[in-house]
Formats: structure tokens, sequence, C-alpha cells
């Protein structure tokens, strides 16, 4: 649908630019390196490293690239299941399928909305009573919330099946003190336009596995064999990162900790004006955790509310803002239609409830005061007019 013309666009998580990218994108060109890798590149991948407190880095060109090269590592391929959240963008599950593999989809924990312990553990149970433990499991942090890490891994441990972890969307996240994306054995990052750092396009593997980061170095740059000539023995990808875009990086870089200031700053405006209304729920944040809140997200109780989260998201279009329901479930999606699917609890799909009633609101580190409020303007008067046409419909039954 097209936004209407007479409205100024808010947007769901637009690139924020300080100037400071043009440094080091200038430097490039002075030194004519535009070529893919550099010294950009060099710095932006030990920067994230000493950042996050890991060994080493590998810059790439996108969070899926990263991805598909954890898994590339562990030897995933045809005829292995690998474990992966189910509430996600498609890009986590994938490069699971480009490696000919199976995803197994693991249901949410209600409260952090990321992987469910309980649900990872009947689904090891079974496997384990299979004879076919997956290869991997493949967690998620959702809009900029570690999952329940401690868990999880004494589960993957319990099993001796390594973990990935998609952090995507959590940079500049900590749980229990430590870096999100560094609790698996391979950590992913993405700097896409939208993320709370951004390359334009890009990502990041991190890992203090420096055997395997030599690897995956060696698979992102077409799998060259040492030698005087072109010769290639196993199959390549070409997935480095520009030195140009790493450069962006590098400046967006020197932000982090202003953009997740900003990010909570925004949570806790929406938080203040808008916990009040009627069956709203919003995010809440794990104990002993620090989240960038990369995208402010709640809950909609149509009994409690009378608004659905159709209406809500209609009313945001009308206005000119870009609101979003949470992500879809990967195994009700066509694509992974008959994967199999562990739930939270016998009967309760909490990523289908989540789905039907989560919506994510504009959260960009430059949404001012004004754009802000009238995000919640949008929102407060949907629900005051459901109010209204409540008691006019049941004037005997005045709801708060």
């Amino acid at each position: 649908m097209m936004i209407p013309l007479s409205k100024s666009m808010i947007y769901l998580s637009p690139p924020h630019m300080t100037g400071e990218e043009q440094q080091y994108v200038n430097e490039a060109f002075a030194s004519n390196w535009i070529a893919p890798l550099g010294p950009n590149v060099d710095a932006f991948e030990q920067e994230i490293a000493e950042l996050v407190e890991v060994s080493g880095a590998l810059a790439v060109s996108s969070g899926t690239a990263a991805i598909h090269l954890a898994l590339a590592l562990l030897d995933i391929k045809k005829g292995d299941t690998v474990f992966c959240s189910t509430l996600t963008f498609v890009a986590s599950a994938n490069p699971i399928l480009y490696q000919g593999a199976e995803p197994v989809f693991i249901d949410s924990d209600p409260e952090s909305w990321n992987m469910s312990p309980k649900a990872l553990t009947k689904a090891f149970q079974e496997a384990a009573i299979e004879g076919k433990l997956p290869k991997a499991v493949m967690v998620v942090n959702l809009y900029g919330q570690s999952a329940r890490m401690n868990e999880i891994l004494l589960i993957c441990n319990q099993y001796g099946v390594p973990l990935i972890e998609d952090a995507a969307e959590s940079l500049g996240t900590t749980y229990h003190g430590k870096a999100s994306g560094t609790f698996g054995n391979l950590g992913i990052y993405s700097f896409n336009g939208n993320k709370i750092i951004t390359t334009s396009g890009g990502g990041m593997l991190v890992s203090n596995d420096e055997a395997a980061l030599e690897r995956a170095r060696f698979l992102a740059s077409q799998a060259r064999d040492q030698a005087a000539h072109y010769q290639h023995s196993v199959m390549g990808y070409n997935y480095r990162l520009s030195n140009l875009l790493a450069g962006v990086g590098r400046g967006q870089l020197r932000v982090l900790g202003d953009r997740v200031a900003a990010r909570r700053e925004i949570f806790d405006v929406y938080y203040n004006n808008l916990s009040d209304l009627p069956g709203i729920n919003f995010m809440r944040e794990l104990e002993n955790t620090s989240m960038n809140r990369w995208l402010t997200t709640f809950t909609i109780d149509e009994k409690v509310s009378g608004v659905a989260t159709e209406q809500l998201l209609a009313a945001f279009y009308r206005e000119g803002i870009e609101a979003r329901p949470v992500w879809k479930p990967l195994h009700l999606q066509p694509l992974f239609s008959g994967a199999r699917f562990y739930a939270h609890e016998k009967n309760r799909d909490v990523a289908d409830k989540l789905f039907r009633t989560g919506i994510c609101l504009p959260s960009g580190s430059s949404l001012n005061e004004e754009e802000q409020q009238r995000v919640i303007h949008c929102m407060r008067k949907v629900f005051e007019q459901s109010i209204r046409n409540r008691i006019y419909l049941f004037p005997g039954k005045q709801e708060v």
C-alpha cells in the first residue's frame, strides 16, 4: 500500500547517520581502497571484536551471509537438522535450506519472546529418543532482547550440540554483563539499513574460535587455494564486506552507545504514555539484561481493549506512521510447511499468539519528540474511540 502523500512519513527504524562516517569513506577514496577488503574492513573487524570482547570477527556482506558461514563451519549438510527459533525473520532459517538441512522450529518463551528453554528441552528429549540429535541450535535475540542464554547453553552443552547466536537485532545488548552475540560457538550481527547501526548492507561473524574464523575467511573469499594461479578445491562464496561500507560501519560504531541510549529513551516515553491503556503489554526486559531496545514492541489483548491489531495498524497507516506486526512465526510460513514445531506447552503456541497480538512501533534513534507524540496521539485516539463506542453500545457498563 502507498502512504498518503499528504502525510510526512514516520519510518519504523530508518538509518541514522552522523557525518562521522564520511571521514572513513573519504580515506578509502583517497587511498583508492575501493574494492572489497582494505584497512577499514580490518579495523572494523578489530573494533567489533574489542567491543564485544571476543577473539575475532569477520566482516561480510550481510547477516544472512554470516549465518550461512556459521552453518558451513559446523558442516551442516543434507540430512542434518537444526533447531531454530520460530519467531524471527526468514533470514535466520533460509541458510539452513541453503545447506540442504532441515529446520526444526522452537516456540517462544512468553517473557523474553525468544526461544523457549522448555520447548527446546522437549525437542532434544525426543531427538535423543529417535537417535538423531540436531547438528546445531540457532537461537535468535528478537527486537534487541536476549534469549535466556544461560538456560539454553546448559541444554546445548548437556547434549554436546553447538550453538549459533543470531544477534542481528541485539548489538549493544548485554545479558548478565556479557555482550549479546558472544554466548554461542558462533555469533552474528547485521548492519542492514534498519539496524541500530548500519553499513547500508553488511554483517559480522564473531567467535572465540580463531581457527573457525580463519576457515570462514577462506570460504567467504571464494575459497581460493594458496597458489600463484586461481585454484579452488572446495566451494566458496563471495561474502566479504566492501572497504567503503566498512568505513560507514566504523563511523557508526563510534556512536553505538548513543544509539542504544536514544532507543531506550524512546521506549521509556512510549511506556510512560501508553502502558495505562487497557490490554497493552510491552515487551519486558529480562532480569540481568540491558536491552538495546532496537524496536519498541507490545501486545494487545483485544478482549480487554476492544482494539484489534489490524485496526490499530490501519490507523497508523492513515496517519503516515510505519508500524508493523510482530514477525510471522516460521513454522506458519508456506516455505516451511510440514516442518516440525515444538510448542512452549501443550496446546500453547506462544509465537503464534505474539504474531496475532504484537505490534512494533517506530523506534529509530533519529525519532524526534514531535514525531513520537504523533505516534502516541494516534494510538490513544484509537483506544479512546473504542471506549466511547463501548459506552454508547453498553451505557450501563462504562469501562476504564
